[in-house]
């Protein structure tokens, strides 16, 4: 059982931490390294402003725009663990990024996180010309804890109706938060993604266990998913997480939403591992193929 105080306390750590923990993407720079810097603006939200970096194709008239959501279960405040793949998009989609500095547990709860990264979209469909952005081509999408907020994201626009994404990219997304931790099984022994993770998060940023089937919190849960983005869903073979990405794939699909579910073969929730640069590269290129497609992007030269 994993009291309280000492899940926040490991919260805290693994937040601080992060950016000397999170290594992943350094073998993962395929493309836009030579980009300059993003931008650091400030969006407003129902919880405060929040910090995002926009990245922007040079030389491209109003772009369309994906905004990202990294991952690190809810506790890891570390937009940069994804600057690899925001340059990469960039590069190979011609499309600007924003990618979201969310806050995460033990300093918020949710909804805040699920919250902030709908009112970021909904501010871009609204204002994205003052960045000299195209407001009426946008596209969401995450990695793991990312994947939920854009699922959520796209949720929450379709039903306040502020904002019609064209695309959303969810890769090996946490899409319940309701059910049992150990009733996630892996066919490997030691999984990236195990219960004891799983408690964590929720004993941290799921605090509320009441909350946690919600809809927003757990998208596998809602009752309808008409009317949402169209959708691109990558899960991981050896992934605990895979079968609720593979349903909600599936319930996509019914729906005549679904672009693509691909399922990583031999991979754990870590779906871009750098270990096979062939794999994670193409991986990628289609990934930003999606997001060219979708958004009307400058194909690389």
């Amino acid at each position: 059982m994993v009291m309280p105080l000492t899940s926040d306390l490991s919260a805290l750590a693994a937040g601080l931490t992060a950016r000397w923990t999170v290594r992943y993407g350094e073998q993962l720079r395929f493309a836009g390294s030579d980009l300059p810097a993003p931008v650091s603006r400030r969006v407003p939200t129902r919880h405060g402003r929040v910090k995002v970096d926009l990245y922007v194709p040079p030389g491209v008239e109003r772009p369309g725009t994906y905004v990202h959501l990294h991952g690190g279960a809810f506790i890891m405040r570390f937009p940069q663990m994804d600057d690899f793949f925001c340059r990469f998009i960039v590069a190979e989609a011609g499309v600007a990024v924003v990618n979201v500095d969310y806050l995460a547990a033990p300093r918020v709860r949710y909804p805040v996180a699920q919250h902030q990264s709908h009112d970021v979209l909904a501010w871009l469909a609204d204002n994205a010309g003052e960045w000299g952005l195209d407001p009426e081509r946008l596209a969401i999408g995450g990695f793991s804890g990312g994947g939920n907020l854009a699922a959520s994201a796209c949720l929450q626009a379709r039903d306040l109706g502020t904002a019609r994404p064209l695309l959303q990219l969810l890769g090996v997304p946490s899409l319940d938060v309701a059910g049992d931790v150990n009733g996630k099984p892996s066919v490997v022994s030691n999984p990236m993604i195990g219960p004891g993770l799983l408690t964590l998060v929720r004993s941290t940023y799921f605090k509320d266990a009441s909350r946690r089937s919600e809809p927003y919190a757990s998208p596998l849960l809602v009752d309808d998913v008409a009317g949402l983005a169209p959708a691109v869903v990558y899960t991981a073979e050896y992934d605990s997480l895979r079968a609720e990405g593979d349903a909600y794939a599936a319930r996509l699909d019914e729906a005549g939403l679904l672009v693509e579910h691909r399922v990583v073969p031999r991979r754990d929730h870590y779906f871009l591992d750098g270990d096979d640069p062939r794999q994670a590269r193409g991986l990628l290129d289609d990934l930003a193929t999606h997001v060219r497609t979708a958004l009307g992007g400058r194909a690389p030269d």
